[in-house]
């Protein structure tokens, strides 16, 4: 066993501490650049939300803000229903679903827009698929559904496009519904 000078191993020590002092003071430099990436919390609140809808009375519609957007969640009348589907679906400007629940791009029918096993919903999110306006509700328009008087889109009660410059049926937003009548979106 050799022994090094007292002065080659203090050397060697402050080599070590002052590089172990270099890697710290480096990573509280960059840990906050890296944090900042990372969404905010009330962005982190907002990606899925909670609905209680057992209380939406027929031919009623309630509104909620998700992801900064409005989500129209409508509980149909069978008038609305009947009308809905009576539609010739090949007649329609758009003749997609724009409904990211059901597999592939289905066609825009009632049943493909509408919650399974509570086909009286209707959940869209609802901005105008023209330049993003909200449209009016509550059987505004020439379809009894939705209107966008900006521009004048007209949506029939199944939210699909029927008249105006808008080139697609509102969109239907991630979602599940539970036994006790709560949406989840998102």
């Amino acid at each position: 066993m050799t022994n090094l000078p007292a002065e080659q191993t203090r050397r060697d020590f402050l080599y070590y501490a002052t590089a172990g002092a270099g890697v710290v003071a480096t990573g509280a430099a960059v840990w906050p650049l890296i944090n900042q990436m990372n969404p905010a919390a009330d962005v982190r609140a907002l990606s899925s939300i909670r609905v209680d809808i057992s209380d939406v009375e027929p031919g009623t519609q309630l509104t909620v803000n998700w992801r900064g957007k409005p989500v129209f969640i409508r509980n149909r009348t069978e008038e609305e229903i009947t009308q809905a589907r009576s539609e010739d679906v090949s007649s329609l400007p758009d003749t997609v679903a724009r409904n990211p629940n059901i597999v592939g791009d289905g066609p825009a029918t009632d049943e493909n827009r509408a919650i399974p096993g509570q086909e009286n919903f209707l959940v869209m999110i609802g901005v105008c698929t023209h330049l993003g306006c909200v449209p009016l509700s509550d059987g505004a328009g020439d379809f009894g559904g939705w209107f966008c008087p900006c521009h004048g889109s007209h949506y029939d009660t199944a939210g699909r496009i029927r008249k105006g410059p808008a080139p697609e049926n509102l969109h239907i937003p991630k979602l599940s519904v539970s036994e006790e009548m709560i949406l989840t979106l998102g």
